[in-house]
């Protein structure tokens, strides 16, 4: 396949980003449109670019991100790739501060080798939606409806304007979503309408406390949601505590009982950093020397 493009693996500050590490960072990341190859590790992800959808393969090649297309790429197509790309893998982001203050953390210190980003959809819309597909149901449950959008949107995740222009019925009997089909519908509808801007909670110019009130307000996303959908977006000091989260801290710590406070209360001393310090201490057993293991490993825990 041609190389379209290749990225630096560093981020902003100069510090290194992991490609297995980043893709295996969550169970959503691998969800449709998204597959993985485990061995060797390729990480392939369907984008739209204009008017095409392009299945891209992402890989580490010497220490960059190679991002291949089927055909040559057109100038246009390869822009709008590579935007894309930057903002699943948050390349503009700055870790640095992050890895100095757990540079000495017994507990951490492994993530300063380029773990940290949680992969991100290429649109806050899809990361919204497929948070909103997690929620009280099991993972199948979780695999089937995004699968079926993926079908809706003929390979690719569907735009704003496709979902709200399809049926109440769809959502209900092809995708079987239950409530949250309504919840999907109307949050399309009012970015379809313009009414509702979903992209304007990349700006850095807002504070934590205003993105998540606007999360709050949206049907579907609830202090679980918004914690997930914070973390996606590089805000990275709410916790994500659920079904599996609070199980996961409990048998990693040996601890019966621990109220949410308590949970707080310990990853405090991280700051600004608390969420994504949380996530990490449960996530660290999902890659350990081979990465090829890692999807089996990741299925296991979010089943």
């Amino acid at each position: 396949m041609p190389v379209a493009v290749e990225l630096p693996l560093r981020g902003r500050g100069g510090e290194p980003i992991s490609f297995a590490r980043t893709v295996y960072s969550h169970g959503c990341a691998a969800l449709p449109p998204a597959r993985l190859q485990r061995d060797p590790l390729v990480y392939y992800r369907t984008l739209t670019a204009g008017r095409k959808h392009i299945e891209v393969a992402l890989r580490d090649r010497r220490g960059k991100l190679s991002v291949e297309t089927p055909d040559r790429a057109g100038v246009r197509e390869v822009r709008s790739i590579e935007r894309a790309i930057a903002r699943m893998f948050r390349l503009s982001d700055d870790l640095s501060a992050f890895y100095a203050r757990i540079a000495h953390d017994d507990s951490l210190a492994w993530a300063t080798r380029g773990a940290g980003r949680i992969l991100a959809a290429p649109s806050v819309l899809e990361d919204v939606v497929k948070t909103i597909c997690t929620t009280n149901c099991a993972w199948s449950a979780t695999e089937r409806m995004t699968g079926a959008l993926t079908r809706l949107g003929d390979g690719a995740f569907p735009s704003a304007q496709l979902l709200a222009s399809t049926p109440e019925p769809w959502f209900r009997d092809v995708a079987r979503m239950g409530y949250r089909g309504a919840y999907v519908r109307a949050i399309a509808l009012a970015v379809a309408s313009g009414s509702l801007d979903l992209e304007a909670l990349t700006d850095r110019g807002l504070d934590d406390g205003d993105v998540e009130r606007a999360l709050l307000q949206l049907p579907g996303i609830g202090p679980y949601g918004a914690a997930h959908v914070m973390l996606l977006l590089g805000r990275n000091r709410p916790l994500v505590l659920d079904s599996w989260t609070r199980p996961k801290y409990r048998r990693l710590t040996g601890k019966r009982r621990a109220a949410d406070s308590t949970i707080r209360r310990q990853f405090s001393r991280y700051g600004e950093y608390a969420g994504l310090a949380f996530w990490l201490f449960l996530t660290r057993d999902w890659i350990e020397e081979d990465p090829a293991e890692a999807s089996t490993r990741l299925r296991d825990n979010l089943s």
